[in-house]
């Protein structure tokens, strides 16, 4: 009590204005910043005079006050010291260039969602899927037995049974379900030889690299699993279909730019890549799928997500075309058909891609074909715990409302290319 009434009594008498006048200790201030700064000194500025060699103390080899600091050559280490290296000099960008690229990643959202994509890629939106493949379900040799029990088994695993929480992570259920359901359709094999003839890609980096209304477009980054196979996927609509496409008109967003939400770089590669080296056995793209979900759980609107399926098909379908024939090839004899697939654990999204031409610099022309059968429900919900309001269960626990119709689609998009 005596320490803290001294330093109360030092504090109100202490001279000059200011806070420590009150009698209080501003606690919420540290010292180093109530504190005096007090600036280093100058450094002292060593003349070199033609003619006259300093006085240095490096024979002495310790600091002698009134000599010249010795100036030594770097020294050279023969050998790599990763702890002590100075690292590669700093050069130039090569790949520095004066023209801006406009890159799609995976990570892009466009405002106007797909008819912004379908105006990047020139493309005709058609809805629903076409009659070809959905008529391969139909064909009694593609029956896999107790198909539906199968199907509700392996949504039960993904959302119950394969996990102790009460409520499995949409990053988790996910990805584990459609690769249940590939796992499912795979057991055809037997029965459809064809199938043995495809591989299963993830963590590949197509680039496809095209001019859209004089402003340089890319297509770059890892998007979802790629199912390859060796050979090709037929075109979908005939040639006169593909010639009638001359007369559709693109939608445009005056005043809002196209490429307005597209990534502006100046450093890049102009080039087409499909990922796979040459000579890679199963080198044409089938299926691209795609998981609206994350390791934080997080998950994009699902026009973004068909945005991004509409992009990735497009990409691959391009970076194949020019590594079969060529940049100069215009109008495709025989287009590059590329299907994909997405889906946030509950609603899928199919689409399937024709690309008919690489001209795409302005509207007129022939166009790309797209059709698309978005927003399928496989189920209406999974629930560990009955919904209860009023005493009353509203929804019941385990699933419910299961649409077999829409996994009919997801198997015929795979069987797709087997005959």
């Amino acid at each position: 009590m005596a320490t803290v009434g001294l330093w109360h009594c030092r504090s109100i008498l202490g001279s000059g204005p200011g806070p420590l006048c009150v009698g209080h200790r501003l606690l919420s201030v540290s010292a180093a910043l109530a504190g005096r700064y007090i600036p280093p000194p100058p450094k002292r500025k060593q003349y070199d005079i033609p003619g006259l060699e300093p006085i240095t103390y490096a024979e002495r080899m310790y600091y002698v006050p009134g000599l010249a600091k010795p100036k030594f050559e770097p020294w050279i280490k023969d050998w790599n010291d990763p702890f002590h290296s100075l690292g590669a000099a700093p050069e130039e960008p090569t790949l520095h260039k004066e023209k801006p690229c406009f890159v799609f990643h995976q990570r892009t959202r466009l405002v106007e969602g797909v008819k912004q994509a379908l105006w990047l890629s020139k493309s005709k939106l058609i809805e629903g899927l076409p009659l070809k493949i959905l008529g391969i379900t139909e064909d009694p040799a593609y029956q896999i037995p107790n198909l539906d029990e199968r199907v509700q088994n392996i949504i039960r695993h993904t959302r119950f049974w394969s996990t102790t929480e009460e409520r499995s992570p949409r990053g988790k259920f996910c990805p584990t379900l459609l690769q249940a359901l590939l796992h499912l359709c795979s057991t055809l094999t037997s029965s459809c030889p064809s199938l043995s003839q495809r591989m299963l890609t993830e963590n590949y980096e197509p680039v496809a690299t095209w001019h859209r209304e004089s402003n340089l477009i890319q297509v770059h980054g890892t998007n979802g699993w790629l199912l390859n196979a060796t050979t090709p996927l037929a075109p979908l609509a005939s040639r006169d279909e593909v010639l009638a496409t001359a007369n559709h008109v693109l939608e445009t967003f005056y005043p809002i730019s196209p490429i307005i939400d597209l990534q502006e770089v100046q450093i890049y590669e102009e080039e087409n890549d499909t990922g796979f080296q040459a000579g890679y056995p199963y080198s044409h793209p089938h299926t691209v799928y795609f998981t609206n979900s994350s390791k934080k759980g997080k998950r994009i609107k699902e026009e973004q997500l068909r945005v991004k399926m509409i992009m990735f098909a497009f990409g691959n379908a391009l970076a194949k075309a020019k590594a079969l024939y060529g940049d100069n090839c215009k109008f495709l004899e025989h287009p590059v058909v590329v299907q994909s697939v997405g889906t946030d654990g509950r609603t899928f999204q199919f689409l399937v891609f024709q690309l008919n031409t690489t001209d795409l610099d302005s509207d007129d022309g022939v166009k790309n074909l797209i059709w698309m059968d978005s927003d399928q429900p496989l189920y209406e919900y999974a629930r560990s715990r009955p919904e209860i309001k009023r005493k009353q269960i509203v929804f019941p626990a385990g699933l419910s409302g299961y649409q077999p119709e829409t996994f009919k689609k997801f198997l015929a998009l795979y069987l797709h290319g087997t005959f």
